[in-house]
């Protein structure tokens, strides 16, 4: 059986696990990797502590399983950003990091053409891609090297090939959704016509080899963080949903193999493409899940994550939330909304606030899981939930009630790298199934709704127009 190195690298760390044909896991490592958050709405990232990170927990882990690896795979933050040069592979600026919002000027400046993002790439116009960061650090940063997104660069320093997979390709608004080939005419328009592109790999190919980990290992069955956890968590028919709760909440659905575009202001991207074949998804964000639980943590209301359950209040007291640190993402894609509390009296306590933020976390997903319903015709029936932040009972039933449908909470914390190593599997042996490759799994916890449904739809309706007061 095929034995994966299987490492996530993601924005509040990096882990590496290595993983036997059977999905056990045979050694783990993790590396807490840091954001900086500037004035501005800048967040960046050192690539040298990244790949530092990477090099280390891959390392640490292969020592601990004492295992032979076969292959190794990277999933990635998707539309993380940097320059670097390609003879040295030197960096030659931080990593923009999804969270930045420094190309709203850009988006504007590209505002005409909107629909025509959007009928091409499945993408909205925003500075969440990672185009418009590209065309930012050319502007402001460096017109030397590359500009790429954070795999190529990774797998440049362990393979030496200048390569992308295309689920990470389709994440950056200069790609077509129905070739999966980069589009030279959106290129042009953010000013990249001219930039030396990485080749698209499928998410079955083998990328290259390397020794970074010991011996000689294949690299291979790359793909984005988010659909790497759709995968591992089996959704492989259309309309089956899954949401990670990481340092930002995402929930995609599987939209089969036809290249739909959302009518409902979702995001439309390749979900895998194996044996030639794309498999295609919507996906919306919520910017700040753990990350609006760390500004609780900073404001002292919580001294830790663990904490979250004990200290939420059984009611908010009216006090409503719109966690929008980071701006806000579908269906209102308005980056230049701010976060807010509303409804608190001198009676409110941290107990309050610690309730209304999670509260304010679980109805954007509503949000989205509505939307999906709307694109795919028919309502969710259940949600498949992962990610650190499951692991607050608080939030998850916030979230079935919500939503008004069952969360089935995946049974590990290593739904990415487990679903990368899927694809290592099938990249290394092209006659398995994709079926074949993913762990079968059962939930750990369910979470039916204890609300009724007009609960959920008074609750919904005051968030809402919480949130068109943060616009």
């Amino acid at each position: 059986m095929t034995t994966v190195l299987s490492i996530d690298q993601g924005t509040s760390g990096t882990k590496a696990v290595v993983v036997d044909g059977s999905g056990k896991i045979l050694g783990l490592a993790e590396q807490t990797v840091r954001p900086h958050y500037l004035p501005g709405s800048g967040v960046e990232q050192d690539p040298q502590e990244l790949l530092d990170s990477v090099l280390e927990t891959g390392k640490a882990a292969v020592t601990q399983s004492g295992a032979l690896i076969d292959i190794v795979t990277i999933a990635n933050q998707g539309e993380t950003v940097l320059a670097w040069d390609p003879g040295s592979g030197k960096p030659l600026s931080n990593m923009i990091v999804w969270q930045d919002r420094r190309a709203e000027s850009i988006c504007a400046g590209l505002a005409d053409h909107r629909e025509e993002f959007a009928s091409r790439t499945g993408l909205i116009l925003d500075p969440y891609f990672s185009a418009p960061k590209q065309a930012w650090i050319r502007k402001n940063v460096t017109r030397d090297g590359v500009v790429t997104t954070s795999d190529s660069w990774l797998i440049h320093q362990l393979t030496g090939e200048f390569v992308t997979d295309v689920s990470t390709a389709s994440r950056s608004l200069t790609t077509d959704l129905d070739s999966t080939e980069w589009d030279h005419e959106l290129l042009d328009l953010f000013e990249l016509g001219d930039e030396k592109l990485p080749t698209i790999l499928p998410s079955d190919a083998i990328a290259g080899s390397t020794s970074a980990f010991g011996g000689l290992m294949a690299v291979g069955g790359l793909i984005v963080d988010q659909q790497a956890a759709l995968l591992a968590e089996n959704c492989l028919e259309t309309g089956e949903a899954k949401c990670t709760f990481g340092t930002g909440a995402f929930l995609l659905a599987n939209t089969g193999t036809s290249a739909t575009r959302s009518t409902a202001g979702l995001a439309a991207s390749v979900a895998w493409t194996v044996k030639d074949k794309p498999t295609y998804c919507f996906d919306g964000q919520v910017y700040t899940a753990a990350s609006a639980v760390r500004w609780l943590q900073g404001m002292g209301f919580i001294k830790s994550a663990s904490e979250l359950d004990v200290v939420a209040a059984a009611d908010s007291g009216g006090v409503l939330s719109v966690p929008a640190f980071a701006g806000l993402a579908a269906p209102w894609w308005s980056p230049e909304s701010k976060a807010s509390l509303t409804g608190m009296t001198l009676s409110t306590g941290p107990e309050h606030i610690v309730l209304a933020v999670l509260q304010g976390i679980a109805a954007q997903v509503a949000e989205l899981g509505s939307l999906v319903a709307t694109d795919i015709g028919t309502p969710l029936q259940r949600l498949r939930a992962d990610g650190g932040l499951t692991q607050s009972r608080v939030l998850m039933q916030a979230v079935a009630d919500l939503m008004q449908i069952a969360i089935d909470v995946y049974p590990s914390q290593h739904a990415t790298p487990l679903g990368a190593a899927a694809l290592a599997r099938v990249a290394l042996e092209p006659s398995l199934p994709l079926q074949d490759a993913v762990v079968p799994w059962s939930p750990s916890t369910v979470y039916e709704p204890k609300w009724s449904a007009d609960q959920a739809a008074e609750f919904r309706a005051r968030w809402a127009t919480a949130v068109d007061a943060t616009r």
